[in-house]
C-alpha cells in the first residue's frame, strides 16, 4: 500500500518522516508543490486547484490513502479533494488529528494556535474546537514568515531566534497553556519555541499527533520487501534538494515533476 503524502513545499517532510517512523512497511509517495509555495498567502480557489491536481499524481502513483500534510490546504480544500477521490482512496487531513488530540488531553484549557495566513484566517481549528463544547479558549496568531524562513534553511540562528520570539510575545498569545504548530513546517523550529517558553507551555507537534492517527485508522503491513520512497516537487532547485537534510537528516533524490506542462 502507498501512502501519498503532499504539502506547498516541503515542511510536510515533517509528517514523511513521523509516518515512516510510525508505519515502517509502507511505502510514501511525497509530493511537494514548490512551484506554488506557499499556500498560505494563496485564495482558496488557488489551493483547491493545486491540491486537485496533486492528488492526481499521488492517485496514479497508486496511492491508496492521501494525506493532506499542509495546514492551509487541509483548511481551503480537504472537503473537496475528498469528494474528488471518492472511494478511490482514504483521504486525511492534518487539523482532525490536532483536534482529537486536544479534546482527549487539553480541556477546559487556554490554548494558543500559530499557522499560516490562510489557515487561521480559515478558522477552521476554532470552528472545531469550539464544536467540542470542551471548555477551550483557542488564541490564535498569524506566523506568515516561519515557513519561507524553515524552508530557506532558517532554523537555529539568531535571525530566526529574532523572528520567533517578536510572533511569540505578540499579546494575543497571552496566557496561554499548550501551543499548537498549526503548519507542517514549525516541529523543525520546536526546540527554539520551547525554549522561548522554558517549559511553561506544552507544544503540540502535529507531525507526531498526525502519525499516530494514521497509525490507528489503517491496517498496516507486517512487511515490505519492495519498499522504496518517491519524493517529487513541482519545481526542482538545488537548495530544496539540500534542505531536506533538515527533514530527514539526509538528503533525498527529488525527483522534478511538472503538474502544468
Amino acid at each position: 500500500m502507498a501512502i501519498g503524502i503532499f504539502d506547498s513545499g516541503i515542511g510536510g517532510m515533517t509528517v514523511a518522516k513521523a509516518v515512516v517512523k510510525a508505519l515502517p512497511n509502507e511505502r510514501i509517495v511525497y509530493f511537494g508543490d514548490t512551484a506554488h509555495f506557499p499556500y498560505g498567502d494563496k485564495s482558496q480557489v488557488a489551493i483547491q486547484a493545486y491540491s486537485i491536481k496533486v492528488t492526481d499524481v499521488l492517485l496514479s502513483q497508486g496511492c491508496k490513502i492521501i494525506l493532506i500534510a499542509c495546514n492551509s490546504a487541509s483548511a481551503a480544500a480537504y472537503e473537496l479533494v475528498k469528494e474528488y477521490v471518492g472511494s478511490k482512496a482514504l483521504v486525511i487531513n492534518v487539523i482532525d488529528p490536532i483536534v482529537d488530540y486536544v479534546k482527549e488531553k487539553y480541556s477546559q484549557q487556554k490554548i494558543g494556535l500559530v499557522g499560516t495566513k490562510q489557515t487561521i484566517n480559515s478558522k477552521v481549528y476554532k470552528t472545531k474546537i469550539d464544536a467540542l463544547a470542551e471548555g477551550i479558549e483557542l488564541k490564535s496568531l498569524a506566523t506568515p514568515l516561519l515557513a519561507p524562513m524553515i524552508e530557506e534553511g532558517f532554523c537555529d540562528n539568531t535571525i530566526s531566534q529574532s523572528i520567533i520570539e517578536e510572533y511569540l510575545s505578540n499579546d494575543e498569545l497571552s496566557e496561554i497553556e499548550s501551543l499548537i504548530l498549526g503548519c507542517t513546517h514549525y516541529p523543525l523550529i520546536k526546540k527554539q519555541i520551547e525554549q522561548y517558553y522554558k517549559g511553561q507551555v506544552e507544544v503540540i507537534d502535529s507531525s507526531e499527533v498526525v502519525a499516530e492517527y494514521l497509525k490507528k485508522r489503517i491496517k498496516s503491513s507486517k512487511e515490505n520487501s519492495k519498499l522504496q520512497h518517491h519524493f517529487y516537487v513541482s519545481d526542482f532547485t538545488p537548495s530544496f534538494e539540500a534542505s531536506t537534510t533538515l527533514f530527514f537528516g539526509k538528503e533525498l533524490a527529488l525527483e522534478h515533476y511538472k503538474l502544468w506542462e
